[in-house]
């Protein structure tokens, strides 16, 4: 490991301990000083919630059935929050109230005095006890909008003594976020915290000085998380589809009463639509890449609609560092980057270079993904460069993970330069060159890998070589053995056709032949951790060779007339 990237891990190290230790005192302060702000008496709107809803999970609710984070928890008579839950992931759905919605959707006046019921039980519970999944910063943010957006489900037809109870609470739920909001990990949940605060200073009565102030440390959030070209700092395609589902009813809430908008919401919001673009394949769905996993149709539509930015997208994210190559109806999408802080290399991927391609209505060439309600061991099996469409190295990650109980899992050590050159001509072919250096120290080893997309979309030319630093070939003595893995879609089936040759069929028949010259075509078992049903079964293409002998492979993908359908 360079000097540079254990400096920075020590850095890391240290700011971590002390973020931790500010949290802690903050959350004390917070806890232990009494409250001088006035208990709201109403609360002034309920912004709009565009989470796609199903009115069936709030008929399951009312009879005490908890499908939640891919889980399924019977109560039997029983509050939920005094059982033993069935996940982490089921506690943090639970506790932030989100399955709200559903509910709303339902339009039952019984199923909203289940509801106000399983706030009650929450309230006498977890409401003063200021511990545990039900107070991490991440989930009172989620629960505070959900309750904002909800309440007219939580208190329609609610006695005197509940709806004071409730508004008490979220009052100290706002206050909390607010005492802890400086202090929470970076990234995503630390937006996430300053949106449900902008959100609650309009919708419940405040006065103009913190009306101003939530605005404003949101506009310092947005700026600093919101890059240039509309990514996020996380590089994570889904991301900017999560913020922008709080996001848009935040801007209509401030423009419904009569706000001024915070001044970098909306050109946060116009940036990050061609990002989202940019990362959506002809299908519709988004790229896995750096966590990211499944992405539900009308999930994304009910963010589309509002996409007042239209227009073809980008060929390149240079800020988060992505490539797009995009002719006919071939769609390539290739992570040419590294993490942008250690902070963020806690969730990223070990995928550089890592590509995903599209054809027509189905994705082919795809990244495992992460899973989307799996625990900790397979979210961390999902970051390994062997669940990502690029070159391993002896089994070994391009970026290797820290085991440090304070440092979290960071990326210790593994890529920290990548170069690359876009080499599109006139007649539109468009070329893609990168090289990483994540198997340099190790190996000894640089990983380049060109993508060749020709005018029409129909043939994809790549070439993966592994040299040394000055870019020779390395000695015919090396052992080390280098695989080539190209993760197939679920949907698409692989039928082989020699041993330098495979077919890959789409449902719809739309058929790409694969192959290669320089070795054999081995078709495995695989994993795909970003199924929206959990992490399911499927197969991967793997071309595997000791680097002595061949240190550069070249393969092809040509579109062939469809195969019917049977």
């Amino acid at each position: 490991m360079g000097v540079s990237r254990r400096h920075r891990n020590l850095m890391h190290y240290l700011r971590e301990a002390k973020r931790r230790s500010s949290l802690r005192f903050a959350a004390w302060r917070a806890i232990a000083l009494p409250s001088l702000r006035r208990i709201p008496d109403r609360l002034i709107v309920a912004p709009t919630d565009l989470r796609a809803s199903d009115p069936f999970i709030a008929e399951e609710i009312a009879a005490g059935r908890f499908a939640l984070a891919g889980r399924m928890l019977a109560a039997d008579g029983k509050s939920p929050f005094t059982l033993e839950l069935p996940s982490r992931e089921f506690a943090h759905r639970l506790h932030s109230f989100s399955w709200l919605r559903h509910v709303r959707a339902s339009r039952s006046d019984t199923h909203s005095e289940v509801a106000r019921q399983l706030a009650a039980d929450w309230l006498a519970i977890h409401g003063r006890r200021i511990t545990g999944v039900a107070w991490e910063a991440d989930i009172v943010a989620q629960r505070i909008i959900a309750w904002l957006s909800h309440s007219t489900v939580l208190l329609k037809g609610a006695d005197i003594r509940f709806y004071r109870r409730f508004l008490r609470s979220l009052t100290a739920q706002v206050r909390y976020l607010e005492k802890i909001a400086h202090h929470v990990a970076d990234g995503e949940a630390r937006l996430r915290v300053r949106i449900a605060l902008a959100a609650a200073s309009v919708s419940i009565p405040s006065s103009g000085r913190r009306i101003k102030r939530a605005a404003q440390l949101l506009n310092a959030e947005l700026d600093r998380q919101i890059l240039s070209d509309g990514g996020h700092i996380s590089r994570n395609p889904r991301t900017g589809l999560e913020l922008l589902l709080d996001l848009l009813p935040l801007r209509q809430t401030y423009v419904n009463l009569g706000h001024d908008v915070p001044v970098r919401l909306i050109p946060a919001i116009d940036r990050m639509y061609p990002a989202l673009r940019f990362f959506r394949h002809q299908g519709g769905e988004l790229a896995l890449f750096n966590g990211a996993t499944t992405t539900l149709a009308n999930e994304l539509m009910s963010v589309l609609r509002y996409d007042e930015t239209a227009g073809k997208p980008f060929k390149a994210l240079p800020h988060v560092r992505y490539q797009r190559l995009a002719l006919g109806d071939t769609v390539i999408l290739v992570d040419t980057g590294t993490p942008m802080t250690a902070e963020m290399s806690k969730t990223a991927h070990a995928g550089c270079l890592s590509f995903e391609m599209s054809s027509g209505r189905y994705r082919f060439i795809i990244n495992s993904g992460a899973p989307r309600f799996a625990g900790e061991h397979y979210r961390q099996l999902s970051r390994a460069t062997a669940a990502h469409s690029t070159v391993t190295v002896n089994d070994t990650s391009s970026s290797r993970i820290s085991r440090s109980a304070i440092s979290g899992p960071i990326f210790a050590d593994g890529v920290t330069s990548v170069k690359m050159e876009r080499r599109d001509s006139a007649d539109g072919v468009e070329e893609l060159v990168a090289s990483h250096d994540g198997y340099l120290e190790p190996f000894g080893l640089i990983h380049e890998r060109m993508i060749h997309l020709n005018e029409a979309g129909s043939r994809i030319r790549g070439r993966d070589r592994l040299m040394t630093a000055d870019g020779a070939e390395p000695d015919a003595s090396v052992e080390d053995t280098a695989v080539i893995r190209f993760h197939i879609h679920p949907q698409v089936d692989i039928r082989p056709v020699s041993r330098h040759e495979v077919r890959l069929v789409a449902p719809d028949g739309e058929t790409w032949l694969f192959s290669t010259a320089d070795t054999e075509i081995d078709i495995e078992d695989d994993v795909f951790f970003a199924d929206p049903s959990g992490i399911r079964a499927s197969r991967q293409i793997e071309l595997s060779f000791r680097v002595g002998e061949v240190s550069e492979v070249q393969w092809v993908m040509t579109r062939k007339p469809a195969v019917p359908v049977v």
